[in-house]
């Protein structure tokens, strides 16, 4: 039977569309400070979870909710399992938004909403690619799990919870990086870098704060000081914005004088799409005559980690022939006189390296008094380039789009996929597309929605049919 993939689709675009609204609507970042124990990762993330369900439900499929954590819809039979793993969680919108993030809005053929490329606007695609394939009827070989996490974005507890207490799947794929496929994945860990509270200079740092997330760029960052050159302060900044890739403000406010710097954010795998507010706006502070914990803090990520996302001047740069480049993200930044100061180093990093050296070679460059502490971490991942799995997605691939150039790559980002030992990620952002992921204003093509919507389909008939 030949099957019209791409004619399917576009027969359902308009209940995607519908049922992807209704995801998008939900804000479902994770935020632990409004934790229950009905809603462990927040009210967002449990919303998102049981209206995806019911949606699923709704079409007929088999779904099981575990702990508001994570949750799956079920179809077909067999004794191995072929899993489609997505999450409908996501980050923070953050300020700079042209349309409000949470109300997704169709411009110039873009759909915009947070979540709208990572990974809802995918994750949906491919539900509904499972869904063509239901309809069909076809004759399934594996029993299929399309399974969906509340927390990739951060500790990933959702589909931890999911591999203890559920079978693990045979093989599989997660919608939630870039086409043609991704056989290979860097190991991911984030160190926590600490400072003491002193802070007795001419220039004292009342406060820094930078960053929402360890994976995410920073856009924004905003520093109070206090001196007695409040003048010169201003003149110097406003020559350094006309120097820098940055906008910023200063003003007078109760405790001294605030400092904003704009940049731009970007996804912390490739800290080089963004442009780090905090790094920069501790640069220019590192002029100054601050003291102590706080000279420490500016002068460290002014000197060690500024505009240095392939750690060079730590002294860490390390590339594998396969893997490609160890990279770094500075991606967030604190400082107060009275609790102190904290810097998240998030580190992507290729086979050959370990965590323990990046630790070391961390604390060697260190200041005395200060300290680092690392926390979990994921391994690197990869799948051969022969294994069925990726010669069977690339085919899909090649033969909707008819783009046959295109090879398997490794990239920095961390997806689901690399929880099964014959686990890939596979779309959905096509080579064409621009990537908005974790940034303002994120968006996805909805032509390349449907698009992938129709590999999906095809994919997962490929995979849990007899050929």
């Amino acid at each position: 039977m030949t099957i019209d993939w791409q004619a399917l689709a576009a027969e359902h675009k308009a209940d995607y569309l519908t049922d992807l609204t209704t995801m998008l609507r939900v804000p479902s970042f994770r935020d632990d400070s409004q934790a229950t124990a009905e809603a462990p990762l927040g009210p967002g993330p449990k919303a998102a979870l049981t209206t995806f369900l019911a949606i699923a439900a709704r079409d007929g499929f088999k779904t099981k909710n575990i702990d508001n954590l994570v949750g799956y819809a079920e179809y077909g039979e067999g004794d191995e399992t072929l899993a489609v793993l997505a999450h409908v969680d996501e980050m923070p919108a953050g300020n700079g938004w042209d349309t409000d993030p949470f109300e997704p809005t169709i411009k110039d053929g873009k759909l915009y909403a947070r979540g709208a490329s990572d990974d809802k606007g995918p994750g949906m695609a491919a539900y509904y690619g499972l869904k063509l394939v239901k309809e069909l009827g076809l004759k399934l070989n594996k029993k299929v799990r399309f399974i969906v996490g509340t927390d990739e974005e951060s500790n990933w507890t959702g589909m931890k919870r999911y591999f203890e207490v559920e079978p693990a799947p045979t093989l599989g794929f997660s919608p939630d990086a870039e086409f043609p496929l991704i056989n290979g994945e860097k190991g991911n860990v984030s160190l926590q870098v600490h400072f003491g509270t002193t802070d007795t200079g001419d220039f004292n740092l009342v406060s820094f704060d930078s960053g929402l997330r360890e994976n995410m760029v920073p856009r924004e960052a905003v520093a109070v000081v206090t001196t007695s050159a409040n003048e010169q302060l201003a003149a110097d900044f406003t020559a350094f914005l006309d120097q820098q890739p940055v906008t910023g403000e200063l003003k007078v406010v109760a405790d001294g004088v605030q400092l904003e710097v704009i940049g731009k954010a970007a996804h912390g795998m490739e800290p080089k799409n963004g442009i780090n507010a905090g790094t920069y706006l501790a640069s220019f502070l590192n002029q100054y005559p601050f003291a102590g914990d706080a000279r420490d803090f500016l002068a460290f990520t002014a000197n060690q980690l500024h505009d240095d996302s392939r750690v060079h001047q730590l002294g860490l740069a390390f590339t594998d022939e396969v893997m490609g480049d160890l990279t770094m993200n500075v991606g967030l930044l604190h400082f107060d006189h009275q609790a102190g100061g904290d810097l998240t180093l998030n580190f992507r990093y290729p086979k050959g390296i370990e965590p323990q050296e990046l630790t070391a070679g961390v604390q060697a460059k260190l200041p005395a008094q200060a300290t680092v502490s690392q926390g979990d971490f994921m391994v690197p991942h990869y799948v051969d380039p022969e294994d069925p799995i990726v010669k069977d997605l690339m085919a899909v691939y090649r033969r909707q789009t008819g783009d046959h150039d295109s090879q398997p790559e490794i990239v920095g980002g961390g997806t689901y996929g690399r929880m099964m030992k014959r686990g890939v990620a596979f779309g959905a952002l096509f080579p064409h597309t621009e990537d908005t992921m974790h940034q303002a204003n994120e968006f996805q093509p909805v032509d390349d929605l449907m698009a992938a919507m129709a590999i999906y389909g095809e994919s997962i008939a490929v995979l849990a049919t007899d050929k």
